[in-house]
This record gives C-alpha cells, sequence and structure tokens, in this order.
C-alpha cells in the first residue's frame, strides 16, 4: 500500500486489471460498429458495481485504479517536458523542408525521456519538486503530452514561407510570432466544450492512446516471464542500425529511396518511366528502402490497425493507379501536355506557371494580366484528387450522420447523467479545468487574430476571421468522431480555401491565413482533445493536463518559427531542385493551392467552363457513397462490407500531392507486414516490440538526418557516382519521369 504522509518513496500501486501486457490489443481490430455495439450494450446493462471500460480493448490495456497521491508538478516534468517539446519541434520543422518529410511521433519521446528520468531519479536528492522518488507513469505521460503539442508543425510556418520565397513579403518576427501562437491557441476553447463527447464517453476510443498507454505501462511496470530483450534494449539496437543504415539512403546512395528498378530497363521509355518513376511517376513496382519515405505523409504503418491500412490502400490504388493513367493516356483535359504527378501549375501549353506575370504590386490578381497569360492548368493527378478531397468532406458529414448520428445525441444526453464508467469516476477525484480557462484563451486569441490580419500585410477581411473559425467549429465534432476511431484526421483546408476563394478572389495571401485559422484551429482542437483523453486514461489531474498544453503549445511554436527562419537564411535556393533534399514538396503544394484558390479563384478553375468543372460533382458523389455501404453492413454484419470506411479512404488518397504513390505503395505494405502478418502469426513479437520498433526507426532516422545535414552543410563533396545522382541527374534513374507526353520536362 501507498504511505500517503511519504508517497514519493514509493512507486504507486497498480491497478486491479493486471492483465499481461502480452494480450493487449490482440483481440480484434479497432473497429467502430463494435466500439458503438458495445457502448450501447454498456448503457443497457450497466451495473453500478461495474468496474472496468466496456470497450474490450480499452480494459486490457487501462487500469481501472488510481492513486490521486502521485505528484505531478516535478522538476522532472517541466525540465524534461521542455526539452523534448523543443528538440521535436526542431527535428520535425527541419524535415517539413525536405522532399521526404519525416515526422516524428511521441512514441520517441516516451522512450528516450525514461531512461533520462531515472538517472535524475537517482542522482538529485529527494524532495517532492525536484525529486520526489521513483520516476512516475503520471510524470512520465505528462512530459509526452508536452512535446506532443510541438508534433505537428505549426501549420501557419506554411504562410511565412510562401510570403518569403514566393510573394517576397516578410511579417517579421513579431507578426510570425502572434501569427503562429494565435493559429496553434484557438482550438483550446472548442476542445473545452468537446470533453462531454469526445473525451468522457467510453466509445470514445482514441486508439493511438492506446499504443501509448500500452508503452507507459510497459516501461513502469516489471513484467514477469519477460524472454529476450527488454524494449528498451530493442529500441537501441533498432535505433542504432537505422542511425547507421540511413546514411545510404540519406547521403551516400539516394537513389535507395527511388528504387525505380523497371525503369532502368529501358530509361529512355517515356511510358515506362511515367508509370514506375518513384520520384515523379506513378511508382508502380518501385520500392524504396528509406524509412522517412515510407513514413513521409501517413507516419508509421506500425500504429494503425490494419482495416484502416487496407481502406487506404484500396483508394490509392484505385485511383493512382486504375483511374489516373486511364485519364493521362485518354487525354482528358488536355492531360499529356502536362507531367502525370505534378504539384505545380501550368500554362496551357505546358509551361511552368509564372505567378508574378498575373500579380499587381500588392499580390492581387490582375484580371487583364490573367486573361492574356492564362489559364492556369493542373497535372492530371492534382486536379483529380482536388476532386477526391471535395469527396471526402461531405462524406465524412454522411458517415458521422449515419453510423454515429443516433450515439451523439445518446452521448450529448448521457453528458448531462451520472451514468459515467470507471475511468470517468476515477477522475471524479480531480478538480475540473473551468471552462472559462478555455472560453478565455479562445476570446483573447480572437482578439489577437484580428490584430494580426490587420497590423501585417494579409489583407483577410474581418468576417473572413469570423467564418474560417465558424467552419471548424462546425466540423470539429464529426471529424473529431472520425478520429476518435480510426486515427485519421480528414482535413478542412480545400474546403476552406474553396469558400474564401468565392468570397474573395484575387487574394493570395488572405486565402492561405484564412485556410489556416479554419483549419489548423480545428486540427489543433483535436490534438488537445486526443491528449485531454489520454490523461483521462491515465488519471492525469485536468489542471495539469491544462498547464503542460500551454506551455508545449509555445515552446513548440516559438522552436517552429525560428527554424523556418534559420533554414530559409542559411540553405541557399531552398525549396528548389538545387537544394535537394530540401526542396519542399509541401510548401510547393501550398503554394500551388494559393494560386489556385487565392490568386486565380476556384471560379475560374473549377466552374464556368473550366475543364475542371466536373470535380464538383465529386461533393455529391461523396455524400452519396456512405449510404449503400452503410445499407449493406447492417444487411450482412459479418461481411468484409462492415470495414468499409469512405471518409478515410477519400481523405488519405487526397494528400496526393505532396505525397507520391510510392509513399502509399511502401506505408501499405509495411502495414500488411507488420499490422497483419506478424500480428497473427507472431503475436507475441508484435506485442512485446512492434510499437518500440516504430519509435526506434523514426528516430534512428531523424537524428542521422539532423547529422548528415550538420556535417555536410556548407561542402561541397559530394559523392560522385550513378547511386548518387542517377541516370540524366534523375534521383531514381527515370529521366523522364516529370517530363509530359511530349518527353519534356516543364
Amino acid at each position: 500500500m501507498v504511505d500517503t504522509d511519504n508517497h514519493y518513496d514509493t512507486e504507486p500501486q497498480m491497478v486491479r486489471a493486471e492483465s499481461n501486457v502480452s494480450e493487449h490489443l490482440g483481440h480484434k481490430e479497432y473497429q467502430e460498429k463494435d466500439y458503438m455495439e458495445e457502448a450501447v450494450s454498456y448503457d443497457k446493462d450497466h451495473d453500478d458495481e461495474e468496474d472496468n471500460s466496456p470497450i474490450e480493448e480499452v480494459a486490457a490495456v487501462v487500469p481501472n485504479t488510481d492513486d490521486p497521491t502521485i505528484p505531478v508538478y516535478t522538476f522532472r516534468v517541466f525540465s524534461l517536458g521542455i526539452v523534448f517539446t523543443a528538440l521535436l519541434g526542431f527535428i520535425n520543422q527541419f524535415f517539413w523542408y525536405r522532399a521526404m518529410a519525416l515526422m516524428l511521433s511521441p512514441l520517441i519521446v516516451q522512450l528516450v525521456s525514461f531512461p533520462i528520468a531515472k538517472l535524475m531519479e537517482k542522482v538529485i536528492p529527494r524532495s517532492r519538486f525536484w525529486n520526489p522518488g521513483p520516476f512516475s507513469m503520471k510524470e512520465h505521460v505528462l512530459i509526452t503530452v508536452m512535446a506532443n503539442c510541438a508534433y505537428n508543425t505549426a501549420y501557419a510556418m506554411d504562410v511565412i514561407t510562401v510570403q518569403i520565397l514566393w510573394y517576397k513579403q516578410d511579417i517579421g518576427w513579431g507578426g510570425g510570432f502572434l501569427l503562429v501562437m494565435t493559429t496553434q491557441l484557438l482550438g483550446y476553447g472548442m476542445a473545452g466544450v468537446l470533453r462531454p463527447y469526445l473525451v468522457y464517453p467510453s466509445a470514445m476510443v482514441w486508439p493511438a492512446n492506446l499504443v501509448n498507454v500500452s508503452l507507459f505501462r510497459s516501461l513502469h511496470i516489471t513484467e514477469e516471464n519477460w524472454t529476450g530483450p527488454t524494449r528498451l534494449k530493442w529500441f537501441g539496437m533498432v535505433f542504432g542500425c537505422m542511425f547507421v543504415y540511413y546514411w545510404l539512403p540519406g547521403y551516400f546512395f539516394p537513389v535507395l529511396t527511388y528504387f525505380s528498378w523497371v525503369c532502368w530497363i529501358k530509361p529512355d521509355n517515356l511510358v515506362l518511366s511515367q508509370l514506375t518513376s518513384g520520384y515523379n511517376g506513378l511508382g508502380m513496382l518501385a520500392l524504396s528502402f528509406d524509412w522517412a519515405t515510407i513514413t513521409s505523409y501517413l507516419l508509421s504503418p506500425l500504429i494503425v490497425p490494419f482495416w484502416a491500412i487496407a481502406n487506404i490502400a484500396v483508394g490509392f490504388a484505385v485511383v493512382a493507379w486504375v483511374l489516373v493513367p486511364i485519364l493521362y493516356y485518354s487525354n482528358v483535359w488536355d492531360a499529356k501536355t502536362f507531367p502525370i504527378v505534378s504539384s505545380s501549375l501550368y500554362t496551357a501549353t505546358g509551361e511552368v506557371w509564372n505567378n508574378t506575370m498575373v500579380l499587381n504590386a500588392d499580390n492581387t490578381l490582375n484580371e487583364e494580366a490573367y486573361a492574356e497569360y492564362g489559364p492556369a492548368r493542373l497535372s492530371v493527378l492534382f486536379a483529380f484528387t482536388y476532386g477526391i478531397m471535395f469527396a471526402g468532406l461531405t462524406s465524412v458529414l454522411t458517415h458521422t450522420v449515419l453510423y454515429h448520428g443516433k450515439e451523439i445525441v445518446r452521448q450529448f444526453k448521457r453528458s448531462r447523467t451520472d451514468d459515467e464508467d470507471i475511468h470517468m469516476k476515477l477522475m471524479r477525484a480531480y478538480p475540473e479545468v473551468p471552462s472559462w480557462w478555455y472560453y478565455s484563451i479562445f476570446i483573447v486569441t480572437i482578439g489577437i487574430s484580428f490584430g494580426v490580419i490587420y497590423a501585417w500585410p494579409i489583407t483577410l477581411p474581418w468576417w473572413g476571421l469570423i467564418l474560417s473559425i465558424a467552419l471548424s467549429a462546425i466540423f470539429i465534432l464529426p471529424i473529431g468522431i472520425i478520429s476518435a476511431i480510426t486515427n485519421q484526421t480528414p482535413g478542412l483546408n480545400v474546403i476552406t480555401e474553396f469558400i474564401i476563394g468565392f468570397a474573395l478572389p484575387g487574394h493570395p495571401i488572405a486565402n492561405v491565413t484564412f485556410k489556416t485559422y479554419g483549419y489548423i484551429s480545428m486540427v489543433q482542437g483535436l490534438t488537445f482533445v486526443s491528449d485531454l483523453k489520454l490523461g483521462h486514461y491515465t488519471k492525469i489531474p485536468p489542471r495539469a493536463m491544462f498547464i503542460v498544453q500551454i506551455i508545449g503549445t509555445f515552446v513548440g511554436g516559438i522552436i517552429n518559427l525560428a527554424t523556418g527562419k534559420w533554414l530559409m537564411a542559411t540553405v541557399p535556393n531552398i525549396c528548389t531542385t538545387a537544394a535537394y533534399p530540401f526542396t519542399c514538396p509541401s510548401a510547393h503544394t501550398f503554394y500551388s493551392a494559393s494560386i489556385i484558390w487565392g490568386a486565380i479563384g476556384p471560379h475560374k478553375l473549377f466552374a464556368g467552363d473550366s475543364p475542371y468543372s466536373s470535380m464538383l460533382y465529386f461533393f455529391l458523389i461523396g455524400a452519396v457513397l456512405p449510404i449503400p455501404f452503410y445499407f449493406l453492413s447492417k444487411r450482412y454484419p459479418n461481411s468484409w462490407v462492415k470495414y468499409v470506411h469512405i471518409p478515410l479512404i477519400f481523405n488519405a488518397t487526397g494528400m496526393m500531392p505532396p505525397a507520391v504513390p510510392l509513399n502509399f505503395s511502401m506505408w501499405c505494405a509495411g502495414g500488411f507486414v507488420f499490422m497483419y502478418w506478424i500480428r497473427k502469426y507472431r503475436h507475441e513479437w508484435w506485442t512485446k516490440y512492434n510499437y518500440v520498433t516504430s519509435a526506434a526507426l523514426d528516430s534512428g532516422v531523424a537524428i542521422a538526418g539532423v547529422i548528415i545535414f550538420g556535417v555536410t552543410s556548407g561542402s561541397d563533396w559530394f559523392p560522385d557516382w550513378w547511386g548518387y545522382g542517377g541516370v540524366g541527374g534523375a534521383f531514381d534513374n527515370c529521366p523522364l519521369g516529370g517530363a509530359n507526353f511530349s518527353g519534356i520536362t516543364p
């Protein structure tokens, strides 16, 4: 038992739910239908004596008791939390500018912070703040949550980057800081409102948090009958191997990144290059031996349920390997005039679009110049995936109403009763964060946001800011439910730029600013909600969660801004092919979007007599398509139909570009190996090492990548052989992969 007068000298008593960690998460996939049915069953059969979660996966992983006396405001929390927040913010922002943008996950912070904290536990004199005894799981959670606030790079950095590099505007450190902070903090108010619907209900599982809880418990609880290396030892071995290996694709042998071996058979064959090039083409049969490429846009495939991976694989293959080739080689929209895969804009004759030809001095559209120089055209993949994203947005709404409509109403009613699961009852021991804390941040942030849009050359009117926030508030609940079930978060980036493009055409900076306030405030709100659910599972005092989230958001935002400005000032020709690997595919896509939706406007590109006007029908397709699958899943509840998730298929596939098909094919292959084959046939290994392996691979690549940059920065020496530059200077030995059907590379 814990001595409450001297509790920091003893490990907290761990819970009655002592299920062997090797059994957790192994019972079934995270299938949303099961969650809803279990939640309904729980409501009907709930007994006051029930002492565990009605969700099987949660019951197997999350403890059902708590020790409220464990200290959480400690030196270890604040020192390690701030350090790892800064490191995560720096590394993820650093890699955002690279050709394949690696994103380090908070799993790395969980693992690396543990031995450091244990060392601090032994060397720092005992004190309730400085060293309250054994490093507790609650401290560990708070460190990870703080770092998680810097996990996603500040979306406002996209605005700052395109303003500086393409529009030749610099809002300075003051404007940049306020833009980053306001867009990062705006979601707090919405997160506070959504706690009764996305945090408290047992049906809102947030599966990624089960991975986190599993790892926390495996580190803090000594497991019996353990065979093989410990998780920390395994992490060290995999990390070391990846750190050494990454020097090959990362510097000495970059052809391994885009190993388009089929193209090597006949590099001068245009169609073969377009179909098989991993760098500029559709990546058919191409391989990648670069973990950064595999995890660039969909995160690690080792943490996503296989049913979700299967949905993404089907959607990607149908779009990239079936529909796009049909459209291209049928010359739909004059597609052969342009490359098959590109995030750039082109003139009608196939030349790269020069935006300065159609803009006034204040970066607004010159209609006469556009009439003479235009119209703008897109690659077939770029245009078609815009339609996919249109469908993704409306499918979220239909899917949510069909699959979760009754659940939303039920949880709304339930939030006003005392019908709580064991975790909600345990959390009653802690004072809740007053709602006015969230609302105050929300209101103050809106006020500062008005100052930002009027004090700097952004040109977004007051009504635009209000509309962007309203859009975020409308969609955050239905999209939050999807995120809580599938680990995938559909975005509002397309619909926000679409709406402001019609309402305020000819203003590219205003367009991307509207998109940032409307889109990222929702994403940030859901990030905060997810962390609150992690705190709910691990019984962290809500006010401690609030404090570390605020600190993490400020530290992460400042580091993002400083890193971006440093790279833009020190890397020559950054965001061009001459600066490889700092070619900034995400920034290029963001810039193209600013032209499409802001400078030119959706009316010219997607309405009227535009060749891409048919893409607007995808709004209707997305709204209708979930309906037959819903009724089929009711009619055949035990068939494969129940696993079909239309919003997931659309929204994941819509990430091309900046993602290329090779990212998807390798990601899906990795997911099949680890989340299906190994989980099914080597389940004991999978349970012990799967998530640790994911974190070790990510961290090995990240640390090696930063060191490679530091070692080679300013150096004129580069490997001079075919494995570095490839045939014809192409990174994948497919020199015609980025050419149009005439063999001309724009």
